[in-house]
């Protein structure tokens, strides 16, 4: 087992850092000085090391890039008005990036290299984390077969990494969304409760169509009948109906989102109905005819608490209500915000401090 202070070190010789304009800094665009690289070979983790970010040398047989092995998360860092840095429970992704890993036949991360590595990298890069209000240091650890060999079973090699960049907001506006019943993102018995990137590329026909149409996303429905929701393809999916949360309820086709866990927490705790359950997408589209339904939002790291503002199904739009009048999905985006940067008590212990 790797420990934590074995980590090799290589810092940059030029930081980039003086040429962000971090009141520009968009998402997933700019990228901090340093990563972690780990190697798995042989069946053991046999290095880890801090260097300078740039690109990678791979063999054009690598294993990855013809059989679809890659698994990865995300998550953000800020500082606390304490002065120190905060991640929102890395713990659990780290707990959701083994069992991707073991549903992709891919070697678990251990935690000295997830949690401790992560730790390591952010203090080497701390400046590179944003002072401005919205905006945080997102964090990307991911691996992927690394094996140059051209055969359809599990890699032998692997190579984990975790870099970093400054972000704002990930969306900019309340969101359109589009209830998809034709294309399907994933199926019962697939992959669709692993972190993977097969998910992703096969959403992104859909979503390019979608957008074409003035739809920021897909909702996308259960892909044998397309008679119930399922999630949206960046974020999981919440309802409220008067005092009732309602969210699909966790299966093989839904990630099993930390931020959705963690607003299901607050929901209980503030006294609201929480439902986990299937959801018609006709029981959505007749609260929506009815204006029965108050609020509909996304929750994920990258988009937080992300308000929808149309929905679309058969031909018909349908406009939620205004912002200000969104009680619950507001309340939440403060409470985790105010969370992350050390304004409220920690009485989950969802920080990580360093």
């Amino acid at each position: 087992m790797i420990d934590t202070f074995l980590i090799e070190v290589e810092t940059t010789k030029q930081s980039r850092l003086e040429t962000v304009d971090f009141n520009d800094l968009g998402f997933g665009r700019i990228f901090s000085d340093h990563m972690l690289v780990a190697d798995y070979k042989d069946g053991q983790w046999v290095s880890c090391k801090i260097m300078p970010y740039g690109d990678l040398q791979m063999s054009p047989a690598l294993a990855a890039l013809h059989y679809g092995q890659s698994i990865f998360e995300g998550l953000k860092a800020q500082y606390t008005e304490d002065g120190d840095i905060s991640i929102f429970r890395p713990w659990e992704n780290h707990k959701r990036m083994v069992f991707s890993a073991e549903r992709m036949c891919m070697p678990a991360i251990p935690e000295e290299i997830f949690i401790g590595g992560m730790k390591q990298l952010i203090e080497l890069d701390k400046n590179w984390i944003p002072k401005q209000a919205g905006s945080s240091l997102y964090i990307r650890p991911f691996m992927f077969a690394s094996e140059p060999f051209l055969g359809v079973r599990p890699s032998q090699e692997y190579k984990f990494i975790i870099f970093t960049g400054p972000v704002g907001n990930y969306y900019s506006e309340p969101v359109k969304l589009n209830i998809q019943t034709h294309y399907s993102r994933v199926a019962q018995g697939g992959i669709g409760c692993a972190k993977t990137a097969g998910n992703y590329a096969a959403s992104l026909y859909p979503a390019v169509q979608g957008q074409k149409n003035g739809y920021h996303q897909q909702l996308w429905t259960n892909s044998e009948t397309h008679e119930y929701i399922e999630e949206v393809g960046t974020m999981n999916i919440m309802i409220r109906m008067g005092n009732k949360i309602i969210t699909p309820t966790l299966g093989d086709t839904i990630l099993r989102g930390v931020t959705r866990d963690s607003v299901l927490t607050l929901a209980k705790e503030w006294g609201y109905d929480v439902e986990e359950r299937k959801v018609k997408v006709a029981e959505l589209v007749e609260g929506l005819r009815n204006n029965t339904v108050d609020e509909v939002f996304g929750l994920g790291t990258a988009a937080v608490v992300a308000h929808v503002k149309t929905i679309h199904h058969d031909d018909t739009e349908y406009q939620l209500p205004a912002l200000e009048k969104r009680e619950f999905a507001n309340k939440v985006l403060d409470t985790l915000t105010k969370l992350k940067y050390g304004q409220i008590e920690d009485k989950y212990n969802w920080l990580m401090r360093i």
